[in-house]
């Protein structure tokens, strides 16, 4: 008996020790080829898309008091087409001032920089990410948000081998995409056309991750050898969306089931009658407008309707109420998903640029800008009713800026801040317009640093020299400095956390950091981006495979 005992532990040991052998992870020569693998895929899987991409950038300056500051700016705006690598097709943006896109293409690259070289840093390597140009050294596992991740410290095998990458990889434990990388291309001479930059990856869909976020910086302004350089100290974000344009979405509409009966339902409250000439006229601009938003909707230049313009239409409906407006049709509020800072209505529209949200630092700022567009609503100072007809609207995508234009005329623009002033006195932010002040005079304090950014591509210019809290001016003008805790503007990327394949837009929910040091205030400027990365995960993704379980001797407690 004693025997039978024991031979039955042996082999309950030998299948319990069998078990643990077919679940041992891969050794780690494996878990590099499977990056490896995944990053090839990634690479021809982008082949397939051509989303929007903005490249914004920042000159410096230092500043005794608030450090780094702009100094100049640049701003692009194109279509991909990583069909064909990373071509970009610009957007021209035809502005007050008679300056296309194409002709600040030209000057970026007489100066050294070359536009595709900021969406090439979506890419680690396209054309060698394998064992024979790379060594893999492993460093530990972090977490990205919610994302575990394997670090590994890339460098080429050959020392001389030209825009290979080196840095730094972040690479997810379930299916290994490299979901984040940080270094540059080739080696860090002095001279060199490759730039510091730090690539995002953004998880759009069950096994799905696709570029969304490069954050670049060069130039030290505290070294005397950047003074040298070819090019001013610099930061600049680049921002890719589109992927999954939201046209594709209303297509899904065919698709559903539409149950009719037998007659037309009527509310039997109300009797049918043909429009009056003024609802036929209403519904005339109404065409209108719905079919410019649509369109800019289809190109990847209007956020879908969602979370952002509902917190913009409780502000516009808080002016709406307390000055006893009942404005027919109902006023709704939309994003422009470019960065320039810029405002405009299309009919009963107002649109707000996702970089002008991002920098407004409160509520009653913000409904200092929406209460300047509700003025033109009020007026009656409508859009033009052309695109009523569809055909209208058939141009090449390039010629968007050219053809669509919502900036007002200058009498319209006083008319419409005389009007934006009544408004806010009734409102409950008449007791905060010197926020609202504040904001205004710090965009007219950094026109001169930042002009590309406060250069619209659709509409109007923000009204720096309104005057819509004399108290705040008062201030200003007799030398006192702001309180301590008080911000005029914030960063770019403060407030609106972008969807790259939806292009939807939500709220940050950043925690509000406390400001101990004048040159944190940082308003308008570029700042690096660490998003909470995330999943989207379907029931397969539940649990991890085996494979992600390797213990390597540097691993950190998360």
């Amino acid at each position: 008996m004693f025997r039978l005992k024991v031979t039955l532990a042996a082999v309950a040991l030998c299948f319990l020790s069998a078990m643990a052998v077919a679940q041992l992870p891969p050794p780690l020569n494996e878990v590099v080829d499977k990056v490896v693998a995944q990053e090839q895929f990634e690479v021809q899987l982008l082949r397939q898309y051509s989303p929007l991409v903005e490249t914004y950038i920042q000159y410096l300056r230092s500043d005794k008091q608030l450090g780094a500051v702009p100094n100049g700016d640049k701003y692009f705006l194109g279509r991909a087409s990583l069909s064909s690598g990373v071509d970009l097709e610009p957007l021209d943006r035809d502005t007050a001032i008679k300056r296309k896109l194409s002709e600040d293409w030209r000057e970026f690259l007489s100066i050294g920089f070359v536009p595709g070289g900021f969406l090439q840093m979506v890419f680690v390597d396209t054309s060698g990410f394998d064992r024979q140009h790379y060594h893999f050294e492993y460093v530990r596992r972090e977490f990205l948000g919610e994302v575990r991740c394997l670090v590994f410290d890339l460098s080429p095998l050959q020392r001389n081998d030209e825009g290979r990458f080196v840095g730094r990889i972040w690479v997810e434990d379930r299916n290994y995409h490299i979901v984040r990388f940080n270094g540059s291309y080739g080696e860090s001479f002095v001279l060199s056309h490759y730039f510091n930059f730090d690539s995002w990856r953004t998880n759009v869909a069950p096994n799905l991750w696709l570029p969304s976020f490069v954050y670049t910086e060069q130039g030290n302004l505290h070294d005397p050898q950047t003074a040298r350089l070819a090019f001013l100290p610099f930061r600049a974000q680049t921002r890719i969306w589109g992927y999954n344009l939201a046209y594709a979405h209303s297509e899904q509409e065919l698709t559903k089931v539409l149950i009719e009966g037998a007659a037309p339902l009527r509310d039997s409250g109300e009797p049918a009658h043909d429009p009056s000439p003024v609802e036929a006229e209403r519904a005339w601009n109404r065409q209108a407008e719905s079919n410019v938003t649509e369109y800019l909707e289809r190109q990847g230049l209007l956020a879908p309707a969602g979370e952002v313009d509902k917190v913009l239409e409780t502000v516009v409906n808080n002016l709406e109420l307390t000055n006893d407006l009942d404005i027919q049709p109902e006023v709704h509020c939309r994003v422009l998903m470019i960065s320039t800072l810029e405002s405009f209505t299309i009919g009963h529209t107002i649109v707000l640029s996702r970089g002008l949200v991002d920098v407004l630092p409160d509520e009653a700022s913000l409904a200092a800008i929406l209460a300047h567009e509700l003025g033109h609503v009020v007026l009656g100072q409508g859009m033009d009713t052309e695109f009523a007809f569809f055909n209208s609207l058939h141009f090449d995508e390039k010629n968007t800026f050219r053809r669509l234009a919502f900036a007002r005329k200058p009498g319209e623009e006083k008319e419409a801040q005389q009007k934006a002033f009544e408004l806010l006195k009734k409102s409950p932010y008449q007791d905060k317009a010197a926020a609202g002040q504040l904001f205004l005079e710090a965009v007219k304090s950094r026109s001169k640093d930042i002009p590309n950014l406060l250069t619209p591509s659709l509409g109007d210019r923000i009204p720096a020299d309104w005057t819509i809290a004399v108290e705040a001016s008062l201030a200003k003008n007799s030398g006192e400095q702001p309180a301590a805790h008080t911000v005029s503007a914030l960063p770019l990327g403060a407030r609106i956390k972008v969807d790259p394949w939806t292009d939807q837009l939500q709220m940050a929910k950043s925690r509000p950091g406390a400001v101990v040091a004048e040159a944190e205030r940082m308003p308008f400027q570029v700042t690096p981006l660490f998003p909470y990365l995330t999943r989207q995960d379907d029931k397969s993704a539940a649990q991890p495979p085996a494979g992600v379980a390797v213990k390597l001797a540097t691993d950190a407690k998360p």
